[in-house]
């Protein structure tokens, strides 16, 4: 009896753990929801293998004889269709309406999002129309419905923040709609949860929910173009970010780098991740991941500057951590 009991010990605890990127602690209106869909199946599925298993037990065990053709014909209809039908269309009836809030469309702020291999391109509408563009980090207001514009390229992903709502596939040529109303500032973990190629384990992004005024605060400051090199080290680093070509692949606004294939990185700087969720944003963080990209996300379209001088490579990750 042992064994038994360690496992279903195990199997319990294992969800046990609450964090950041755990449905289990839900810090917006659409996380509760799912949430709350989600222990009421998990109550109504226990009810259910209890009354099977009791089932099983009585006639097997407590009560083993030979059944009439009118006791048989009753367990099978009543147990087998009227009450299936019975719960699930109840559970039915009980979910459809939860899935109107995350969809629908409001007045609130416009985010589209784009999923890349192995990235996230963020871009914030403003009441104007312009855009704001971002990338690997998502920022939202508390308090304060968002809808989320999801697209992709090239492959399928799945958009997922499971501390705020629910799972939306992200299709290319096919446009997809979800909203998030926050109700806790902190900040969440979100991650691909479609498998999308090499790197899929490597697409994570924070998601960071704030007061109303310091949001219009950080979005004010994101729309504006990148400050200049306030450093000697930093306009050398700079001139190798020239040199080597990197504004064909990326934006650096204000900057003659105008790149549209990678992350922009007019204010990389003030992210709280790299890559996508794999390091941090310390000039150390920044050398590392341009020395040894390719090892540090397989398959990644951007190839790895280990050819550059130490002085030079030092000099670029310190411009870089500076776009603040």
């Amino acid at each position: 009896m042992r064994t038994p009991v360690v496992l279903a010990a195990a199997l319990l605890l294992c969800a046990c753990g609450e964090g950041r990127q755990s449905v289990l602690n839900p810090s917006g209106h659409d996380a509760l929801l799912v949430y709350d869909l989600a222990m009421v199946m998990f109550v109504g599925a226990l009810v259910l293998w209890l009354l099977v298993g009791g089932l099983f037990v009585y006639v097997t065990r407590i009560n083993p004889r030979e059944m009439s053709r009118r006791l048989a014909e009753v367990l099978i209809i009543g147990g087998g269709v009227l009450f299936p039908v019975v719960l699930l269309g109840g559970l039915l009836v009980y979910s459809l309406p939860l899935m109107q809030a995350p969809r629908e469309a409001d007045e609130g702020m416009r985010v589209h999002i784009t999923a890349e291999q192995w990235w996230w391109r963020v871009e914030y509408e403003r009441p104007d129309g312009t855009l704001v563009t971002s990338a690997n980090e998502l920022r939202l207001p508390v308090g304060r419905r968002t809808g989320l514009v999801l697209n992709a390229h090239r492959v399928i992903h799945a958009f997922w923040v499971p501390a705020l709502g629910g799972k939306v596939d992200m299709i290319p040529g096919r446009e997809t709609y979800l909203s998030f109303l926050p109700e806790a500032a902190g900040t969440y973990r979100g991650q691909c949860a479609e498998f999308c190629g090499a790197s899929h384990a490597l697409m994570a992004f924070e998601t960071v929910v704030m007061a109303p005024e310091d949001f219009e605060a950080w979005l004010t400051a994101e729309a504006r173009d990148a400050a200049p090199p306030d450093t000697e080290e930093a306009a050398r680093g700079a001139q190798v970010f020239a040199r080597e070509g990197c504004g064909s692949c990326h934006t650096v606004r204000g900057t003659q780098a105008v790149g549209q294939v990678g992350p922009d990185l007019t204010h990389v700087g003030s992210r709280l991740s790299l890559g996508a969720g794999i390091l941090g944003v310390a000039a150390p963080d920044f050398a590392n991941w341009i020395a040894h990209t390719e090892t540090l996300k397989p398959e990644v379209a951007m190839p790895s500057y280990d050819h550059l001088p130490a002085a030079d490579l030092t000099a670029l990750a310190v411009y870089l951590g500076g776009l603040e």
